[in-house]
């Protein structure tokens, strides 16, 4: 029970106190997504930095900036994603989305890498609850959406 405590403090914090939250400039990709079922909305910007004068899956994610409103799970998933993506290649924070959407869709009974997930996972107890797990996965399909934008972007600009 004290872990289950520990993880509802992690997510209360990041939901009190976000981290990037305000939309920034420059960006290369924007996703808005809604969770149709509770109303939940994120805007979600992303600025990649070249590697090797061009964008690809060795990009680094330079910022990730977000707008949003919903309920704790979906704010503090949005704060949490973040601080686990900002500095990574997006090859990495493709790696990181993964374990997270297979920690969400683990039923209760994943076995969540902290190495990789970090804060996030104090979400594994999400999984337990169905309605619940669109609400911790909204900031991460945007992030995905934005940075495919992103990579699509460079690749119309380069042709």
């Amino acid at each position: 029970m004290q872990l289950e405590s520990m993880y509802q403090e992690i997510i209360l914090d990041h939901y009190r106190n976000p981290h990037n939250k305000g939309l920034r400039e420059p960006h290369h990709g924007e996703a808005h997504h809604i969770n149709p079922t509770c109303g939940d909305e994120i805007t979600l910007r992303v600025r990649l930095e070249p590697a090797g004068g061009s964008l690809d899956g060795s990009a680094t994610v330079a910022d990730v900036s977000y707008d949003s409103m919903g309920c704790s799970i979906s704010q503090a998933s949005a704060s949490v994603l973040t601080d686990l993506l900002i500095g990574r290649t997006v090859d990495d924070g493709m790696r990181v989305l993964a374990e997270f959407t297979e920690l969400m869709h683990s039923k209760g009974q994943g076995e969540p890498d902290e190495d990789v997930l970090e804060d996030a996972v104090a979400f594994a107890g999400v999984s337990k609850y169905p309605a619940r797990i669109k609400c911790a996965l909204l900031a991460w399909m945007a992030w995905k959406d934005a940075t495919a934008q992103s990579l699509e972007t460079e690749k119309e600009g380069a042709s």
